[in-house]
């Protein structure tokens, strides 16, 4: 069991102990790949943790671009949480229906929006229920919270930045997809996408930092991950992945390491694939 750090991943014990507390807010981040056959909602609908919001990615996210579920502006992420009933001084804890996947892109979204006091359920709703814990099926009593929002630039990069990176090779740029996604063997899930990878970048399938049950592994564990991917943990990472969700499991896993100077690359590959003009490595690293 990972140690519990309210600013990056807890345990479903903690939850419990915690759960009536006053300021203590839960999201159900659940969201799930094209092609999956899971209604995030419906599921959130029929049983969440007592007190679950519904936090909906592709709703709370930028739609002024064509990529998929892009970083909100700041007035959206305000006026979207400030509905859930949470704000400042809160507590938040995420987790999502497949142990720990996509609630970690909304622990991403917090911290990028200046907000650090959230953590994600490590193993998420399914060990939540294989402890045989209490759901519930009726929606929360929301109570209005100004949240303040201060966003840090620092944590998202866009493909210009990527592509300097990318020559440069002053950065580790560390992919989330699988072994055979990188390497142009598997096609994207996502259609009109090159298959491949970014030049220069390193693969740490975000499986490998997960335990069977979906709980993230353990300091020394994430470590040997990151090195067997040939990651040089000194340098600056910038993750990635198909549409910069389980780029955030990877962030999520460097925090945990005490690994401060990362960013995400939030276009990822459902932008760099699409693009003519960018190059596009296949193979291994």
């Amino acid at each position: 069991m990972a140690q519990d750090d309210p600013k990056t991943l807890v345990s479903t014990d903690w939850l419990a102990r915690h759960l009536k507390d006053p300021d203590l807010r839960i999201l159900d981040g659940s969201m799930y790949l094209p092609g999956s056959d899971r209604d995030a909602r419906a599921e959130y609908d029929a049983a969440h943790i007592p007190g679950a919001r519904f936090f909906d990615i592709d709703d709370i996210s930028d739609h002024r671009s064509d990529l998929p579920h892009m970083a909100p502006p700041v007035e959206k992420f305000m006026s979207r949480l400030r509905a859930l009933g949470v704000g400042d001084g809160h507590q938040v804890v995420v987790y999502d229906g497949s142990g720990l996947f996509s609630a970690a892109r909304v622990w991403w979204l917090f911290r990028l929006m200046g907000q650090d006091n959230i953590a994600v359920l490590d193993g998420g709703f399914p060990k939540w229920q294989a402890e045989e814990r209490e759901v519930e099926d009726l929606p929360p009593v929301v109570r209005d919270r100004h949240m303040t929002v201060r966003r840090q630039n620092g944590l998202v990069k866009d493909v210009t930045q990527v592509s300097a990176a990318a020559k440069l090779g002053d950065t580790e740029i560390i992919d989330a997809r699988s072994a055979a996604r990188f390497r142009g063997e598997a096609p994207e899930p996502r259609p009109g996408l090159r298959a491949g990878h970014i030049p220069g970048s390193k693969n740490v399938p975000y499986t490998s930092l997960l335990n069977d049950d979906g709980t993230m592994k353990d300091m020394d564990a994430l470590r040997a991950a990151f090195e067997t991917g040939g990651v040089d943990l000194a340098k600056p990472a910038i993750t990635t992945c198909g549409s910069g969700v389980t780029a955030a499991v990877l962030s999520l896993a460097l925090e945990r390491l005490g690994k401060t100077n990362h960013s995400l690359y939030d276009g990822s590959w459902s932008e760099w694939g699409m693009s003519p003009t960018l190059p596009v490595a296949t193979g291994d690293t």
